[in-house]
């Protein structure tokens, strides 16, 4: 099994979902999408993902970003259980699931660690960008649930550095200031396009306004 790495494309597929049949990079069209999965449904730390995702979609749809869920289980559970998670977390879903029961999404994007579990998917998230670009991961075991707030502040990072010669430093949240690339050295360059000015702690560490704001 081939693993997936950052810049890989995302495999494509067809599988069928709580909102109908997807066929991937059609649905994801030109958004950003997050990929999760989860190792079951009516599952405590899924429902409470699930609800938090929803809650989010305000959010989500700020940044452009699609999220879609994948969990082994069949379409009617997904339907049941979707019915338990808009009544515990006080939201209402309104994303796909992907009902990956005969593990075809799964195994396109190892999703099955055989040593934590020979069934179950892991907590794997992949941030995959408009032209179908993996662009990070991250994967967790069954028992550790996600911190969205990290989702979208990876998410945040990747924009940001996509659209500006910066990259974001530790602990780096939205609003906050960024570094400047070592490969930027030009002095109009750096003048045109941080009319904010930066701080050069070292000649590789040089601190600036996030430039979008």
């Amino acid at each position: 099994m081939t693993t997936l790495r950052l810049g890989d494309t995302a495999p494509d597929f067809t599988q069928q979902s709580s909102l109908g049949p997807i066929s991937f990079h059609a649905w994801a069209d030109d958004a950003w999408v997050v990929l999760f999965s989860h190792p079951a449904d009516f599952t405590p730390v899924c429902t409470t993902e699930l609800g938090r995702t929803a809650a989010l979609s305000g959010e989500f749809a700020r940044r452009g970003v699609k999220p879609i869920a994948i969990s082994v289980d069949p379409v009617d559970k997904h339907q049941q259980w979707i019915g338990d998670i808009n009544a515990t977390q006080n939201t209402t879903v309104d994303f796909p699931i992907l009902a990956d029961a005969d593990r075809k999404v799964s195994a396109l994007y190892d999703l099955i660690h055989p040593n934590a579990s020979a069934t179950a998917t892991v907590r794997s998230v992949f941030f995959i960008d408009p032209k179908k670009t993996i662009r990070a991961t991250l994967t967790y075991p069954a028992s550790t649930g996600r911190n969205f707030d990290e989702l979208l502040r990876v998410i945040d990072s990747l924009q940001l550095t996509d659209s500006h010669k910066v990259a974001t430093p530790a602990d780096w949240k939205d609003g906050d200031d960024v570094v400047i690339l070592p490969s930027l050295q030009d002095p109009a360059e750096l003048a045109a396009r941080f009319p904010k000015g930066y701080t050069a702690v070292r000649p590789y560490l040089r601190t600036t306004p996030q430039p979008n704001r």
